[in-house]
């Protein structure tokens, strides 16, 4: 048996929906003290590109994704596939109408904000939300699948963060998307989460995994408790496991589905996020028929705990497909 109160260090922290609901706490508040000073009135298209540097990066990204998603833009003058990405990210912004702000960087200019971000080669998108940081694509992309990735992240922002976005003069630019309007009543699950995360706390998984079946129920697609409930599920399985005997079965066992399951389990448990994932896509590749399609569907269990934009679960949907075909 493993101790009640179990480390996830190096993959999610436990913490994970506990800290989106503080962020989402913080940004109404910074929204609600702006408002007070006068401030959070509407502004102008051009107001939603801005160039940024590293000496205004926490004030002009950081601090402004409490408010609103920030997509920013990695490029250079003499990156050619940039002088297509950056206009067309420049135009769907202006277009989302005060729900993205986009931050174009020059990474020439600012060669320490590209090594912080890890990028390899430009043109290079990220996105910070309420702080977070995540990739979203790099290299050129075409329109449809940029409009799909910021519907996500917006949706992202609204309904894990609570980020209203940016209102934007109507005379200035007519139309637009829509708009959440400031001071929105909070969703109807707050308190559900709030009761996982407690159950969570208190060691009680098994009222923690009920908590968000609970808001699964009614919101199939909701995110936090999508991603809670995953945590959850796989601390109970792992809690009830017998360490040393699953590691030797499986040593002993290299082509039981079940028994590579057992492992991944507590290797993603104990922070060996490419061991867990490397683990069972080799026993993909080793069994086929319904053991293939078990331990498939587990990995993409585990893709959930990790979440899906983590730069490793995305090597690991790709090696995936290479194993299925």
């Amino acid at each position: 048996m493993q101790p009640r109160n179990m480390s996830m260090s190096g993959v999610v922290d436990l913490a994970a929906v506990k800290a989106a609901q503080e962020a989402k706490a913080k940004a109404e508040q910074a929204r609600a003290e702006a408002a007070r000073q006068g401030g959070g009135g509407a502004i102008s298209p051009a107001d939603l590109i801005i160039d940024v540097d590293e000496a205004g990066f926490e004030r002009d990204v950081l601090q402004r994704s409490t408010e609103v998603p920030v997509v920013i833009d990695f490029w250079a003058e003499w990156c050619e596939p940039c002088k297509q990405l950056s206009p067309l990210l420049e135009r769907l912004t202006v277009e989302y109408n005060g729900r993205v702000l986009l931050a174009k960087i020059d990474v020439d200019a600012n060669q320490m904000l590209m090594q912080q971000f890890g990028i390899q080669g430009i043109p290079a998108v990220f996105a910070v939300v309420a702080g977070q940081a995540l990739p979203l694509f790099q290299g050129a992309a075409g329109e449809a699948q940029i409009r799909q990735t910021l519907d996500q992240l917006v949706q992202v922002g609204e309904e894990r963060f609570g980020l209203t976005g940016l209102a934007v003069d109507p005379d200035a630019e007519p139309g637009g998307g829509a708009q959440a309007a400031p001071g929105e009543a909070v969703g109807p699950y707050d308190a559900l989460l709030e009761a996982a995360v407690q159950a969570l706390d208190s060691g009680d998984l098994g009222g923690a995994v009920q908590a968000y079946r609970n808001v699964l129920a009614d919101d199939p697609t909701n995110p936090e408790a999508t991603l809670g409930l995953a945590q959850a599920e796989l601390l109970k399985r792992v809690q009830e496991m017998d360490p040393q005997q699953v590691r030797k079965e499986a040593a002993e066992k290299p082509g039981d589905a079940e028994a590579q399951i057992a492992a991944a389990d507590l290797d993603l448990a104990g922070g060996h996020v490419e061991d867990a994932f490397g683990r069972l896509i080799e026993t993909v590749g080793r069994t086929a028929g319904d053991d293939r399609e078990t331990v498939r569907v587990r990995l993409l269990k585990l893709f959930e705990v990790v979440g899906a934009d983590d730069p490793r679960v995305v090597a690991a949907r790709r090696a995936l497909a290479r194993a299925l075909f």
